[in-house]
């Protein structure tokens, strides 16, 4: 009875590792925690998700590309920029569960679809999307090393 007991009990821990894993061992804890970061307009919180080092953002607004250490950070100030220029206001991204997790190593690739919502001049607006996040296991957890926004044109929000 005892054997039986062994496999199943070394089933559950080597056969079902997600099923154990903690925060620190969820890849998709770092992006989560960026978005909400933003939503909050918690940027201390956001930028901790980041690893430290080079880091790589793709967006829809100019100048599309930012790398660097101090690209969450140079981000964020165009951003701001656009919004004022295009009139928006309220920006937040809502995001679903993540679709693709994979894990190789210290490396891990996840995607989440997300939705960007504001107002732009008053008006309500939309964008779907997909969220792209590359990331680093370190000492500390999962920590984002680029992300890319894969939107859709903006239109009236339903």
């Amino acid at each position: 009875m005892i054997r039986p007991l062994a496999v199943a009990l070394a089933l559950c821990v080597l056969g079902f590792p997600a099923l154990a894993a903690g925060p620190k061992d969820d890849p998709t804890v770092p992006a989560r925690q960026f978005l909400d970061g933003f939503n909050s307009g918690d940027t201390k919180t956001a930028y901790a998700a980041y690893v430290s080092g080079d880091i790589a953002i793709i967006d829809e607004f100019a100048p599309h590309f930012w790398g660097g250490p101090k690209a969450p950070q140079n981000w964020a100030a165009a951003y701001e920029k656009n919004a004022a220029a295009e009139g928006v206001s309220d920006g937040r991204v809502t995001y679903g569960k993540a679709t693709v997790v994979n894990v190789e190593g210290d490396a891990a690739y996840v995607t989440m679809p997300a939705s960007y919502v504001y107002k732009s001049h008053g008006a309500a607006m939309s964008e779907e999307a997909n969220m792209a996040f590359a990331l680093k296991h370190t000492k500390a957890g999962w920590k984002i090393r680029g992300w890319a926004w894969t939107g859709t044109v903006p239109h009236a929000a339903k």
